[in-house]
């Protein structure tokens, strides 16, 4: 089976950190390019970081440079993304995908809000 499934969201103060993780299952998992999207209530989704296969290439949005880092560790099938510096403009719904030349994936999401 398919599989995404984000973990690690959860409610922190300004300035806290949080580590989302994704676990990958039922494809493999080397050959794809993994990404971090949110989504805001009444906005529409973003890139927050890409990394490609081997994890050679990495981007992120400029709202996020400096303060998340992207990364992936294939021998376990996860792509993690470390949020430090949390701002209240972080909260949103964090999303894993997995792209590949023939095939998008999904995750089903997980909550990350700041706020005192």
């Amino acid at each position: 089976q398919v599989q995404l499934v984000e973990s690690g969201g959860g409610l922190v103060q300004p300035g806290g950190s949080l580590r989302l993780s994704c676990a990958a299952s039922g494809f493999t998992f080397s050959s794809y390019a993994m990404s971090w999207y949110r989504q805001a209530p009444g906005k529409e989704r973003e890139l927050v970081a890409a990394i490609t296969s081997a994890g050679a290439i990495i981007n992120y949005a400029d709202s996020v440079k400096g303060r998340f880092t992207i990364s992936r560790d294939n021998s376990k099938n996860t792509v993690y993304l470390q949020m430090n510096s949390l701002k209240p403009e972080d909260t949103a719904v964090y999303y894993c995908h997995a792209a590949s030349w023939t095939r998008s994936l999904w995750g089903q999401g997980t909550q990350v809000t700041v706020s005192s």
